[in-house]
C-alpha cells in the first residue's frame, strides 16, 4: 500500500481547488474547459513541431563534429552543447504540457459525467453518454501517442548528453572518431523520435475534430 504524508495530500488538494477556480472563472467569460483543452493541445502540438527541429539540428551538430577536418573544434563542440541544452529545455516542455492537458481533460470528463445525471430526456441522456464514451475512447489514444513520444525523447537526450560529456574532457581526434561510430544508432532514435511525435500529431488533430462535433 501506497502511503501520502498530509503535506502532500493538503498541496495536491489545494492544487486541485485552484484548478478548479480557474476552470469556473474562465467559464464565467465564455471560455469553457473543451476550449482549455483544445487550446492545451495545440500546445503540445507545437512544442512538438519545434523539438522535432531541435533534435534534427543536434544531429546536424553532432555529424558536423565527426566530419571534423580542421579549425575550431571549440566552436562545434559549443554548438553542440547549445542544441543538446535547447532539446533538453523543449523536452521538460513538452512534459509541463501534456500534464496540463491531463488535468483539464480530467475536470472535462469528470463534469460531463456528473451532468449525465441532470438529464430529464432519456434520449438526450443516452446521445450524450454516448459521445462522452466516444470521446474518451478518442483522449486515451491521443494521450498514449503523446506519453509514447515523450518515451521516446529520453534514449536521444540521453545519448547526446554522453556525448557532450565526453567531448567536454576529450576535444580531440580519438574522441571524434568514437563517437563517428556511434552517429547511426544515434539517427536511428531520433527517427523513431520524430515518428512518434508525428502521430501525436495526427492523434492531436483526429481528438480535436471529434471533440467540436461532440
Amino acid at each position: 500500500m501506497r502511503y501520502f504524508s498530509i503535506p502532500l495530500i493538503v498541496a495536491l488538494s489545494l492544487l486541485s481547488a485552484c484548478e478548479s477556480t480557474y476552470y469556473n472563472a474562465m467559464e464565467k467569460v465564455g471560455f469553457h474547459k473543451r476550449d482549455i483543452l483544445v487550446d492545451r493541445i495545440e500546445d503540445v502540438q507545437d512544442v512538438q513541431k519545434d523539438s522535432k527541429e531541435q533534435f534534427y539540428n543536434a544531429l546536424e551538430e553532432l555529424k558536423t563534429i565527426t566530419q571534423f577536418d580542421g579549425g575550431e573544434l571549440e566552436d562545434n563542440y559549443n554548438r553542440l552543447k547549445t542544441a543538446f541544452e535547447d532539446s533538453e529545455e523543449t523536452a521538460q516542455t513538452i512534459s509541463d504540457r501534456i500534464g496540463k492537458v491531463e488535468s483539464v481533460a480530467e475536470h472535462l470528463f469528470k463534469e460531463w459525467r456528473q451532468e449525465l445525471t441532470q438529464y430529464t430526456n432519456q434520449g438526450l441522456r443516452r446521445d450524450s453518454e454516448y459521445k462522452l464514451k466516444a470521446t474518451e475512447k478518442q483522449y486515451k489514444k491521443l494521450l498514449t501517442a503523446m506519453r509514447l513520444a515523450e518515451k521516446r525523447i529520453d534514449p536521444v537526450l540521453n545519448t547526446l548528453r554522453d556525448h557532450v560529456l565526453y567531448l567536454k574532457h576529450n576535444l580531440n581526434a580519438r574522441a571524434i572518431k568514437s563517437i563517428k561510430t556511434e552517429l547511426n544508432s544515434v539517427k536511428i532514435d531520433i527517427s523513431r523520435l520524430v515518428e512518434a511525435m508525428e502521430k501525436s500529431i495526427n492523434e492531436s488533430d483526429q481528438f480535436i475534430s471529434q471533440l467540436k462535433q461532440a
